[in-house]
Order: structure tokens, then sequence, then C-alpha cells
């Protein structure tokens, strides 16, 4: 029997209709690159399809190998455990259908176009001319209780802050490590800057990204002297997609390795010493499934570290009571 391939994208999933679509849509984008291949998608949680369905699909369709990315951009817990394992369980259960697992989409030139692309049409819409070298530019990231996940971020500022030449630049986040976004802001406003333009590092749409510019909004009303600008994220921007192509495209040639050397599971990194060799599992079986449409009132805000005891096992993050954060944004 000849092997037939397909491309399976896992998605996080949201409680917000409009991420949701915009997930859907990166797939149809990924179908319309790679049509040699059925492209299917499945969330973790809080939206169907759920990965599980997403795989019966290409199991229909006739698909014996699986090439499976997860559709984020960094490798935390999700990347990491909750993935795998719902993949590593569908696979023991199903004879005949073998599946593998891509890397993240991660630190990438395509992905730092995308976002430099997202900045300059923000630069083109901006009421006057202000000098680069008297503008500051704020990235906000998801946050992750992964300090590996948390400097990727951060190395994606740095990226931007070169290619564009900005005065000065930080990295803030919207949950789970520190500095959140309103704490943030407000040091960046007293450094003397005319203008500060606020990225969410963000793939979709959701209350999050609400969040991040309610909270600009509030800092902005504080210091009346500074322009705050605030950029879009990432969506289906075309360099998006390429690299989603490329990390499928990868599992073929055998490129599919993470970064391991800084990753907490796997070496001692500081302040998460204890946390090495912990159980490759994942924790949102209860919530597959549950549409975005529905209430649902488990906070799942926090990037998952479930720093409640809610049975999951996830381990505490070390930082919990950080005066800075870690409270994911309300």
């Amino acid at each position: 029997m000849s092997e037939k391939i397909g491309v399976m994208v896992c998605g996080h999933g949201s409680r917000d209709e409009g991420a949701v679509r915009e997930f859907a849509q990166v797939a149809k984008g990924l179908r319309k690159l790679m049509p040699d291949m059925p492209v299917e998608y499945g969330y973790l949680e809080f939206a169907t399809p759920i990965i599980r369905t997403g795989l019966d699909k290409l199991r229909d369709q006739g698909v014996t190998r699986v090439l499976a990315v997860p559709g984020m951009l960094f490798a935390a817990g999700h990347v990491k455990n909750d993935i795998p394992s719902v993949l590593n369980t569908y696979a023991a259960k199903h004879d005949g259908v073998t599946i593998e697992l891509g890397k993240e989409l991660g630190i990438d030139p395509k992905m730092i176009r995308a976002a430099g692309a997202r900045i300059q049409e923000t630069l083109d819409a901006a009421s006057d001319d202000v000098p680069m070298h008297e503008t500051m530019l704020v990235v906000v990231g998801r946050g992750a209780s992964d300090p590996d996940a948390n400097g990727n971020v951060t190395k994606v500022m740095r990226l931007l802050w070169e290619g564009f030449g900005f005065g000065w630049a930080e990295t803030v986040y919207s949950g789970v490590t520190f500095p959140l976004v309103e704490p943030g802001l407000d040091h960046a406003a007293k450094l003397g800057f005319k203008r500060i333009i606020v990225f969410p590092y963000f793939l979709f749409t959701g209350i999050l990204i609400d969040r991040i510019y309610e909270h600009t909004d509030r800092v902005a009303k504080r210091f009346p002297e500074i322009e705050f600008i605030k950029a879009s994220y990432l969506n289906d921007h075309p360099q998006v997609i390429e690299t989603f192509k490329e990390r499928v495209e990868q599992i073929l040639t055998g490129d599919t390795a993470m970064n391991c050397g800084g990753c907490k599971y796997r070496t001692q990194v500081l302040g998460f010493e204890d946390q090495i060799g912990l159980a490759q599992e994942s924790h949102h079986h209860h919530v597959e499934g549950i549409g975005s449409g529905h209430s649902h009132d488990h906070d799942h805000s926090h990037e998952h570290g479930h720093s409640h005891d809610d049975g999951h096992g996830h381990h505490p993050y070390p930082h919990a009571d950080h005066p800075l954060g870690p409270k994911t944004l309300k």
C-alpha cells in the first residue's frame, strides 16, 4: 500500500470567534500553497474542530502519514507537552497512521519580515513625521511559564529594533510572566521618546489583543505628550503562511529539532531547576471541543501555568507573586 501524506495544523483554540476564523484562514492559505496534500486543522481547547477531528478527516481521505505543525509562535508548554501528547495518543489508537510533529514558527527571517510589515503599515498611517530615533518600539508577547519562549520574544524585539533603527525598544507580556503591558508602558513613557509603537507579536485576534490595546489607551491618557500608536498583530500575512509551509517541508527533510538547549524540561535553567524531566502530558482533555461561543468559567488565561490547584499537575511558576506581573490582563 502506497503512502499518502497529509498536513495537520495544530492550534491552541480561543473563546474568541474572530481568532478561530483567522486560524482557519491560515489553514486555507496553506492549502493553496500545498495543493498536492490534504491540509486539516484542529484545536487543543475552546473551539472546534479539535485536533482529533482534524486527524479523523485526514484518515478519511486515506492519509497514512501525517505531518503535524504547531500553529504557535514559540515552543512553550503547548508545543513541548500538550500537542505531542494528543498526537501520540491518537497514533497509538490508530494502526497504519504515523504522525510526525514539526517545529513551531520560531525565530525566522520570514516571521520578522511579517512583523516588520505590520509595523511599517502603522508608521505609514501615523499622523506626523517623528524621526526613528525619537520613536520607541514596545513588543508585546503572549507570555509563558517557560523563560526560553519568553526570551524568544525579546529576540524578535531586538531584530525589529535594529532593523528599523528605533531609538529604543522593550518587551512586555500579556500574562504569566513579567512585566505586564501597563507597568511596562508606564516605564517606557518615562524614557522621553515622542512616540511609542505598541506591537502585539501575536498570530491572531482575541480578548488579549483587545486588552493590550485597552491598557495602551490607559497609559496614553496618563502621558498625553507622547503619541502612542497601536500596530496590528501578524494574522495571515503571506510570510507567516510561507513559514508554516517551510515547517511542513522540514519534517520531510528531517529538520524538526526544537531548541532544547534552553528548555527547562531538558536542562537546568536558572530559577526552574526543579522542572527537569517532568512528564510530557496534555492538560487540555477537559476542555476539548468547548466552542468559542460557549461560556466556560475555567480560567485558562495564564499560558496554562495553571497556578490554581485544578489537578492538572502543572508546575507552579516561580515568580507568580512578582509585583509587575504575572496575572493575565483583565
